[in-house]
């Protein structure tokens, strides 16, 4: 009976055609794969006594085993599909670090896991789109970077706006000291006059001194946070000021003009790469367009770049020296102030 329902299984799916058989068969791979792991990933005594209700072949002894349905199996699976995503991120201890300074509001765990569906869902989308067979990995990558493009603008923007609020946070301790606070007092009037996200972090180092952890520390620990060049030269003016003394608000006036200085040149330097930075788009995004305007008109015509073996050579020399020609411009326009 179980070879004649193995047939009834293989027998429609010879009769497809290859990229659909062998997409059905890698989807079916994968989905036992990942049954398997969540099986195994949780506690398979409980899991079978649950199943064994269920099927009625236990009897049902405590009033939470009456309650028991399919929804909580489904639970079940989707926490053991969270723990294995838990263990994944272990591996990657950096990743952590990385979700803190975005500032993410989902964990590790669960950005993996979106990021897993995602991708399935870029995939999905080519096949359903009848796409080429090399486009449907290439539809997964898309669709599994995308989170992941969107974690790193979020860090992006977060770095760039406290390093836009970083003179004013100086200039607000300078004050404070010369009105006779101390610095820790000082930390506090940049935690509750500036928005988010210095007063986020200056919070975190605020409420670390007040639990004991020494000053210095905790302000290395921001840094590890926020690895901002104008932070770093905060942090060590007051280092040496609380070694050796000296005027703190003073350096912190000095550092706060150099700094706003920077951001000035900064700006005009921008204004006189503009128009290398727009030809460097244009560039790398004009062979992409022109490779899926040609794809739509004559796909017969582009599939032999995939097809045949001098194309494939093509398009990865295409891939390499696009590569090349982003460094290089990204040199060109590149100033540092």
């Amino acid at each position: 009976m179980t070879l004649l329902t193995t047939f009834a299984f293989i027998l429609p799916v010879l009769a497809l055609s290859p990229m659909t058989a062998s997409i059905l068969v890698g989807v079916g791979v994968a989905g036992g794969i990942g049954a398997l792991l969540m099986v195994f990933s949780g506690d398979k005594s409980d899991l079978e006594d649950r199943l064994d209700v269920l099927a009625g072949k236990k009897a049902v002894i405590t009033e939470e085993q009456k309650q028991i349905t399919r929804e909580a199996l489904v639970k079940e699976g989707l926490s053991g599909l969270n723990g294995i995503m838990a263990k994944i991120a272990e591996r990657f201890s950096s990743l952590k670090l990385f979700f803190i300074q975005a500032d993410s509001p989902i964990t590790v765990e669960k950005f993996l896991t979106i990021c897993l569906f995602s991708g399935l869902g870029g995939a999905i989308l080519m096949f359903v789109a009848r796409a080429p067979l090399p486009f449907v990995p290439l539809g997964f990558a898309l669709g599994a970077s995308g989170p992941w493009a969107w974690l790193i603008l979020r860090r992006g923007r977060r770095f760039k706006r406290f390093a836009q609020q970083m003179p004013d946070a100086m200039e607000l301790i300078s004050r404070a000291l010369r009105s006779g606070h101390s610095l820790a007092s000082a930390l506090k009037v940049v935690v509750d006059e500036l928005p988010e996200p210095i007063s986020k972090e200056f919070n975190i180092a605020y409420e670390e001194q007040n639990l004991g952890i020494p000053l210095e520390a905790a302000l290395k620990n921001l840094y590890y946070r926020m690895p901002n060049l104008d932070y770093k030269f905060f942090a060590m003016a007051v280092s040496i000021q609380r070694q050796t003394g000296g005027d703190l608000a003073e350096v912190l006036d000095k550092i706060g003009k150099i700094v706003r200085d920077r951001f000035r040149i900064m700006g005009q330097v921008q204004a006189l790469t503009g128009e290398g930075r727009i030809s460097g788009i244009v560039l790398m995004a004009l062979p992409i367009a022109l490779f899926f305007a040609v794809w739509y008109l004559n796909p017969d015509y582009v599939m032999l770049l995939f097809t045949d073996e001098i194309g494939r050579k093509m398009i990865a020399g295409a891939v390499v020296l696009q590569i090349l020609g982003a460094v290089a411009i990204q040199k060109i326009i590149q100033i540092k102030v």
